[in-house]
């Protein structure tokens, strides 16, 4: 993950910011699967999936479906 995609992941957090969480630990989850890395990527997929459960996001169907697809959801 980027620098530069970590500190928006920090800023989000600090400012309560849970819709951006959604798409910003979605990026980060789609970087680490590109890079091989599924461990990582299910790491940040199920954050996602927390913040899009919390907030009815319209993501949390697709982020679900990604952590069936690795095992980690069923």
């Amino acid at each position: 993950m980027s620098r530069d995609l970590e500190d928006q992941i920090l800023e989000a957090h600090a400012q309560h910011d849970q819709m951006s969480l959604v798409t910003l630990y979605q990026k980060a989850g789609r970087i680490a699967e590109q890079d091989g890395d599924i461990d990582a990527a299910c790491f940040f997929w199920t954050h996602a999936y927390v913040f899009a459960l919390e907030q009815a996001h319209p993501a949390r169907d697709d982020l679900h479906a990604r952590l069936v697809t690795y095992g980690r959801e069923t």
